[in-house]
């Protein structure tokens, strides 16, 4: 098999096997991983992209970047925050 078609094993990060400096790869790795909880949260809530939005304090076209995964608009604080007003508070364990 050539490199060029060589399979190489998930590190269980996209971001480090991206490429991306580990430090910066877990932080985007956390902020996915908020925003799919969010968008979860949002559904399982009954909430329309209105509804969601002057709950979070933003307009509905945040919230619509948010279920489209836009995460290059949205810092960790950001989604932390968000979590919050929704009544789910984020926790960052150190390990």
């Amino acid at each position: 098999m050539s490199k060029e078609n060589a399979i190489i094993p998930s590190s269980g990060n996209v971001f480090a096997d991206l490429g991306f400096e580990n430090a910066e790869a877990r932080v985007m790795a956390m902020r996915a991983q908020l925003m799919i909880d969010i968008e979860k949260i949002i559904k399982a809530q009954g909430l329309t992209q209105n509804v969601a939005a002057r709950l979070l304090g933003v307009s509905q076209s945040r919230v619509s970047d948010l279920t489209r995964h836009k995460s290059e608009k949205f810092s960790l604080d950001m989604l932390v925050t968000f979590a919050a007003k929704l009544g789910h508070p984020a926790r960052i364990a150190l390990r």
